[in-house]
C-alpha cells in the first residue's frame, strides 16, 4: 500500500476531511492567526500569522495539503468519495 493510500484511509484523514475536520481547520487557523496577532511584534508570532494561511485555506477550500504531498488528491471531496 502506498503513502497516499495508507493516509487517505486512516481515522485521521477521514475525521480532517469530514465536515468537522473542515472547522477544526478554520478554528486551528483563526486561532494561528490571533495568537500571531498578538505577538505580530515578534518573529514568531509573525511566522504564526504565515502558517495560518494553510490551516484556513485548507478548511475554507476543503483541501488537503497532506494528501497532495504524498501524491493524493487535494480535494477533500474527491477523498472522501474514493476513501469511504
Amino acid at each position: 500500500m502506498r503513502w497516499r493510500e495508507s493516509f487517505n484511509q486512516s481515522g485521521f484523514s477521514k475525521f480532517l476531511n469530514s465536515p468537522a475536520g473542515r472547522i477544526f481547520r478554520l478554528v486551528a487557523g483563526i486561532g494561528f492567526f490571533a495568537v500571531g496577532y498578538v505577538y505580530r511584534d515578534h518573529v514568531l508570532g509573525v511566522l504564526s500569522m504565515v502558517w495560518s494561511a494553510f490551516p484556513l485555506s485548507a478548511g475554507v477550500f476543503d483541501n488537503c495539503y497532506i494528501s497532495a504531498v504524498l501524491g493524493g488528491p487535494l480535494s477533500g471531496a474527491k477523498i472522501r468519495s474514493k476513501y469511504k
